[in-house]
Parts: structure tokens; C-alpha cells; sequence
């Protein structure tokens, strides 16, 4: 077998204020290790696989209740129920029987993200004890990770780390003893945002277009290949594990109500110490950005801050302490998301980076949808001209126009992931772009704007 790349060719990542005793890992122990992701390692150092081995030794149902008692929810950006997700899979009965997947959503991304690919580098094997332990608590027959095709050095060690759990019995015919067959295959991308819905990422699965299917039917009724089908996050399945060991009960006891456990943050921007932090859930806002993160890396103000990945709304500074859950930060504007905060400083240009946000939605879009593949495109012409200097003031009217008929009207998200970034910078930085139209200047910088608009 070919070497295994120990790190990137061309990804670092820091690990500030890792394993501390105010903030245990769950996730992540371990990380920064170049060795840590080896199975000898995670069994000797990090209690690998006990909790699969209990799992085992337990009915099913019983597994996906403790996982409903836990309260964990979907880390990939929606916040659903992770245990109750895994009870809407069906159960056989005496005049049919189904064939039942569990998939694992490694598509990472999203500008902004870069928490689950961490997983993978460093912990692969824990995410491989949660999809066991999800594939029994589900009695499923295959496990697939879906992972993005750059991500090569991950999908090497991932592959690496599957076939030292089949050499010891983790995976295969007869797990154990128990009777139970089951394996996990790796699945690669072509690098197609689209795909990380989870339709989408199914269609791709099965060798076709990467496009979002009609809900209903979902896939816990027809997924993969037409037959039951639980899609989870990379970072949802990497915490189960702590929670069979711990125990429901005592795991929800972490973070805040109705959000709990630990969740993985990545911060970057106009911060001094970016990086990956994995904290408790309801953890403020700005005690992560200027107490770990140690505030701003430029001496300058900071003045937006997109809490969770590039989908999310922006936040001004009258919402930096919000804590850092689902339920907070829907009650402000904006998403948990995929937990991925861009901190921008007030040399930032906001209607600059509104652009450059959705030129990757207009990009990405798969083009099914005709408010999304018509609408993100309309906006991308039009932020254009105002960053370039032509805008006109009713453009802002137009815009806010525009973006009513893109959200809620397409078969999956990202037609509102679109519409987020662009809706909270209109609304709290007016002002910058009437700047824009009015000056033709930049309002951050007082540099004069580009009057040249091209193509567009």
C-alpha cells in the first residue's frame, strides 16, 4: 500500500485553547497529532470503540433513545434532532423487509467552513465508531462517507483508517459475533456544493446529476438507492461516541437546553488566534472571538461578524455577545450553520464581500430552479455595478425586491442560503452602499471605485 500523507499539502490548521480542562475535547481529542488518527492510537488513548462495543451489547432502539436523550442535533446546519432523526428509518416487518443506509455527509463546502475536514484528518476513527454505532442503532446494511474530491490527503487516511477497522473486526461479516454484516465505503465527490444537501449528495451517490430531489418522499422512506436512507454530518456522527460513553443524561448536561453537548467552531478573518475550537454549545459569541480568539488581528473595530458559515446572515456588533446555539441565533437573524464564523474588520467593504458571496451561490447553483438560477445571477449583476460604480439608488430597492422571490421557493436551500448573506448586509449596512452610489467611493476605505464594469 502506497504511503499515507501524515498532513495537506496545502492546509494548516491551529488548534488554540485544544483540551483544556475548562474545555474537554469530545470530538477532537487528540488533534494536531500527525499519529493520532492510527487505530492503535485511538483505542490506547482515547477509549476508541468501547462505546461501539457497549452499543453492540444493546437492542437498537435503545441506542437511538440514548441518542435522543443526549439532545444531540444535527451539526451540519439545519439543527435537527439527531436521535429522532434515526427513529423515522422503518422497521421491518413479517411482509417486507428493507435494505437500510446510513450516509455520512462529508461534502464540506461552504466558504467559510473547515471543521469537519479536521475531523477526518485527525479523528477518523471516531467517526468511524459513530457510524457503527448509528449503523446497529438503524440495523443498516452499508455506511457511505460522501466527501468532497479535493479532500484526497483525507479520503487516503480515511481509507487507511476503514481497513484497520476491518482487520480488527469492526467492520464486515458478523461484527463481533453479533451476527450483523455491515461495512462503510468511501464515495468521491466532484466538488459540487449542490451536493451537500442531502438529495443531492443521494443522486450523486447513485451516479447521477447532482440535483435536489422532491421532498416528500424523504429519505428515511426512499433514499438511496430507493430504499431507507439516514443522511448525518460528519461532525454529528463523530459525537456519538461520547455520548454512548457518557451517557445521554450526563452529555446533555453539556452545553445549553434544548442545545447541548460540545460543538466544533473554525474562525477565521480579522482575528489573531483563527482556528478550530471545539466549546460547548451556548457558548457568547464574543469570549470566542476576543477571548480565545484574541480579538482583532488588525487594531482595528470589528464590524460584522457571519456567525456559521457563508449561508448565515451577517451580525453587527449589537448582536456580538449572542451564545452560540441554534435557537439564540435564529432569535437574532441569523443560523448556527455549519459553525464557521468569518470576522471581518471595519476596513472590511461589506457590499465587496456581498459580492463575492453571491458569485459562489450564482456559481453553485444547480441551475433546476428557476428563481435560484435566474434570481442569484440577477443579483450578481447588480452588486456588481454597485461595486464598481455604477449603481443607481433604486438598484437597493430592486435588490430587496429580488430576494423574497428567491427564498422558499426552490426545492432545497441554497436559494435562501443566497438570500441571507444579502438580505442582513442590506438591512444593517445601508449605508455603505448608498456610499457607493452616491460617492463612488468605497465607504470602508475612501478608495475610489473601479468604473469599469465589464461584462456585466
Amino acid at each position: 500500500m502506497a504511503a499515507i500523507r501524515t498532513k495537506p499539502d496545502h492546509h494548516t490548521y491551529t488548534f488554540p485553547g485544544f483540551g483544556s480542562e475548562k474545555f474537554p475535547n469530545l470530538m477532537l481529542r487528540g488533534a494536531g497529532d500527525l499519529n493520532n488518527w492510527h487505530l492503535k492510537v485511538y483505542e490506547q488513548q482515547h477509549e476508541g470503540y468501547m462505546a461501539m462495543k457497549a452499543a453492540l451489547k444493546m437492542e437498537p432502539v435503545a441506542v437511538t433513545e440514548e441518542v435522543k436523550t443526549s439532545g444531540l442535533r444535527g451539526r451540519g446546519g439545519a439543527g435537527f434532532p439527531a436521535g429522532l432523526k434515526w427513529s423515522f428509518m422503518p422497521k421491518d416487518t413479517a411482509d417486507r423487509k428493507f435494505t437500510r443506509y446510513l450516509v455520512c455527509n462529508g461534502d464540506e463546502g461552504e466558504p467559510g467552513t473547515f471543521k469537519d475536514r479536521v475531523i477526518l484528518e485527525y479523528n477518523p476513527h471516531q467517526l468511524i465508531e459513530g457510524m457503527i454505532i448509528g449503523g446497529w442503532a438503524m440495523q443498516c446494511a452499508m455506511g457511505y462517507v460522501y466527501i468532497r474530491g479535493e479532500f484526497l490527503w483525507l479520503i487516503e487516511k480515511l481509507e487507511a483508517a476503514l481497513q484497520e477497522a476491518r482487520e480488527a473486526g469492526y467492520l464486515g461479516k458478523n461484527i463481533l459475533g453479533t451476527g450483523w454484516d455491515y461495512d462503510i465505503l468511501v464515495y468521491r465527490g466532484a466538488g459540487a456544493y449542490i451536493c451537500g444537501e442531502e438529495t443531492a449528495l443521494l443522486n450523486s451517490l447513485e451516479g447521477r446529476r447532482g440535483e435536489p430531489r422532491v421532498k416528500p418522499p424523504f429519505p428515511a422512506a426512499k433514499g438511496a438507492f430507493g430504499q431507507p436512507t439516514t443522511v448525518n454530518n460528519v461532525e454529528t456522527l463523530a459525537a456519538v461516541p461520547p455520548i454512548l460513553r457518557m451517557g445521554g443524561a450526563e452529555y446533555a448536561k453539556i452545553g445549553s437546553p434544548k442545545n447541548t453537548g460540545t460543538r466544533i467552531f473554525g474562525v477565521s478573518g480579522h482575528v489573531k488566534r483563527p482556528g478550530i475550537y471545539e466549546l460547548p454549545m451556548g457558548t457568547p459569541m464574543n469570549f470566542l472571538v476576543e477571548e480565545l480568539c484574541g480579538g482583532s488581528s488588525t487594531g482595528r473595530k470589528i464590524k460584522a461578524i457571519i456567525p456559521g458559515g457563508a449561508s448565515c446572515p451577517m451580525l453587527d456588533e449589537k448582536d456580538f455577545d449572542v451564545p452560540m446555539d441554534f435557537d439564540n441565533l435564529r432569535a437574532r437573524g441569523s443560523m448556527g450553520g455549519s459553525g464557521g464564523l468569518i470576522v471581518m474588520d471595519e476596513d472590511t467593504c461589506i457590499v465587496q464581500a456581498t459580492l463575492r458571496l453571491i458569485r459562489f451561490y450564482a456559481h453553485e447553483s444547480c441551475g433546476q430552479c428557476t428563481p435560484c438560477r435566474e434570481g442569484c445571477n440577477w443579483l450578481e449583476m447588480i452588486l456588481h455595478r454597485i461595486e464598481h460604480g455604477q449603481g443607481r439608488m433604486e438598484d437597493l430597492d430592486l435588490i430587496a425586491s429580488l430576494t423574497p422571490r428567491i427564498g422558499m421557493r426552490t426545492l432545497c436551500p441554497l436559494g435562501d442560503a443566497a438570500c441571507g448573506p444579502v438580505d442582513s448586509a442590506l438591512q444593517k449596512f445601508r449605508h455603505e452602499f448608498e456610499h457607493h452610489i452616491t460617492h463612488k467611493t468605497c465607504y470602508a476605505t475612501g478608495s475610489r471605485l473601479l468604473s469599469k464594469v465589464g461584462a456585466h
